[in-house]
């Protein structure tokens, strides 16, 4: 069963996995998936800051894709910036629309996601949707156990370089959306 890590860019910390880039994989062309993966055949897939890239429409365009090629009981790992995360400077970088000029890797972002709006995208695809890490509405971290063979989350509170000391100052809202039926 393979295990796909989509828009992998420079991360590659999850060997084993089948790293793609959006000109190989596209998550709204159905057509890329159906010439590499039959569906109901892919293990797992992660996706670590691409869900902002794509408009509300078309990230439940791309759930249901990703649900179309998962095996049953196989899972989807998403992380995008959180809405909620209490950092002026954070937000400032994630914005839609980026910080700056069209060539910063923000520019491109449709959707500041929150735990409700990221959630519903991925239950109305039909996942059962367990969140990993997460700011609340107050702004409070919450976390729930994970497990790194489930796929690799770099911008995530204990793998992210910037929260080494123990002081969270970059994170993402990680959700993990399982196919059970």
């Amino acid at each position: 069963m393979a295990k796909v890590v989509i828009g992998a860019g420079e991360f590659r910390n999850n060997p084993g996995w089948l790293y793609t880039q959006e000109d190989e994989l596209n998550l709204l062309r159905r057509e890329d998936w159906a010439a590499r993966f039959a569906p109901a055949s892919i293990e797992a897939i992660l996706a670590e800051h691409v869900w902002e890239h794509l408009t509300l429409r078309e990230a439940g365009e791309a759930a249901v894709l990703c649900y179309e090629f998962l095996r049953l009981g196989g899972h989807i790992r998403v992380a995008v910036p959180d809405f909620h995360f209490p950092n002026e400077e954070y937000h400032h970088i994630c914005q839609v629309g980026g910080p700056g000029p069209a060539d910063h890797p923000a520019a491109s972002h449709q959707v500041f996601y929150t735990y409700q709006t990221l959630t519903k995208v991925f239950e109305q695809a039909g996942f059962q949707v367990n969140l990993l890490e997460y700011c609340d509405e107050f702004g409070e971290f919450h976390e729930h156990p994970w497990a790194d063979a489930d796929g690799v989350i770099y911008r995530s509170r204990r793998h992210d370089h910037r929260n080494r000391d123990g002081v969270l100052r970059s994170m993402s809202l990680i959700l993990d959306a399982r196919k059970t039926m």
